[in-house]
């Protein structure tokens, strides 16, 4: 015999999945949580030790600068708020996200504030959904999670090159 009743099963894995992916979206973002990452590893924890100098070093001829991470992750979660409401209209502008490489450090200090800003409209937004129906909502919170997460180890791995 199943441990949930039928009629009450889709909200439990509801329950389930949203504290799953806001425990993930914290850990990746905030601090950890004990999900996948190190202790002070999460992104905004990593961005707090990084100045703009060593934001402004393209990590080789042909890979961007942190800045330049920083400002693409920032777009992808505008992008991906837009999608998950369903107000996204026309095509995102991949590459001019890309086109920063040297920020001053009142530059590079209003980048990860808007990042933060950004993250935390997504949030808000995902908290005050009622429904969770499909890949609006679950498709675009997981690919959040995950692509944030690679940009985050991009970031990290950087890192190991510029602070020798």
């Amino acid at each position: 015999m199943s441990e949930f009743a039928p009629e009450s099963a889709p909200a439990t894995l509801l329950a389930l999945f949203k504290e799953s992916i806001f425990s993930a979206l914290t850990e990746t973002f905030e601090s950890v949580q004990g999900v996948y990452l190190d202790k002070g590893t999460s992104l905004f924890e990593t961005l707090a030790g990084i100045d703009a100098a060593t934001a402004s070093i393209p990590v080789s001829a042909r890979c961007a600068s942190l800045a330049a991470q920083v400002e693409h992750t920032r777009y992808y979660v505008d992008v991906l708020e837009q999608f998950m409401r369903g107000t996204l209209t026309g095509e995102p502008d991949w590459a001019a996200a890309w086109q920063i490489v040297t920020v001053s450090e009142a530059e590079w200090t209003s980048s990860i504030a808007s990042l933060q800003a950004s993250y935390g409209r997504l949030r808000a937004y995902m908290h005050s959904l009622d429904r969770w129906e499909g890949r609006w909502e679950v498709g675009g919170a997981m690919a959040i999670v995950v692509h944030t997460a690679y940009h985050l180890g991009e970031i990290r791995q950087a890192l190991c090159t510029l602070q020798k």
